[in-house]
């Protein structure tokens, strides 16, 4: 497996182990360098940077560095953008409450049906919608989800 430069170092620096793809990945090691690759690509370092930064830095997400869990976060930080500008802090503690794991793992009886990435990255936004969403600061007594 080639592994480009620039890649590796950002997973050093975000203490991620590249591994190779016939093994099966322990949190905070991926096999998924092409992903990183086209992410980087395509929205630049510092859009990949949030993204390992809101895996690394928030909760225990370690486990999401594979294909369908990092264009998932891709695709929060691209909706979230002005958010993540205005409140990093808060958008990290909610990360850290958030199952994102135990919701990946929920996503797996999807799979044929609707893409993984598609399908938790709906389950994810409706938890950052109801923490930053224009109806945050009202209490719904009747969902438990308000807690995150």
């Amino acid at each position: 497996m080639i592994i480009p430069s620039h890649i590796q170092s950002l997973c050093d620096e975000y203490g991620i182990r590249i591994i190779d793809k016939h093994r099966y990945p322990e949190p905070g090691e991926t096999r998924a360098v092409e992903t990183l690759a086209r992410i980087y690509r395509r929205h630049g370092e510092g859009h990949l940077r949030l993204v390992l930064s809101t895996l690394m830095e928030a909760g225990n997400h370690k486990l999401l560095l594979d294909e369908v869990g990092l264009w998932m976060v891709s695709d929060m930080v691209r909706a979230c953008q002005a958010l993540i500008e205005r409140e990093a802090g808060a958008w990290l503690e909610t990360w850290d409450r958030i199952p994102a794991g135990e919701l990946q793992f929920m996503c797996q009886d999807l799979r044929g049906l609707i893409p993984q990435r598609f399908a938790l990255g709906g389950m994810v936004y409706e938890r950052l919608y109801r923490r930053f969403g224009p109806n945050a600061d009202q209490l719904d007594l009747l969902d438990d989800r308000r807690r995150i």
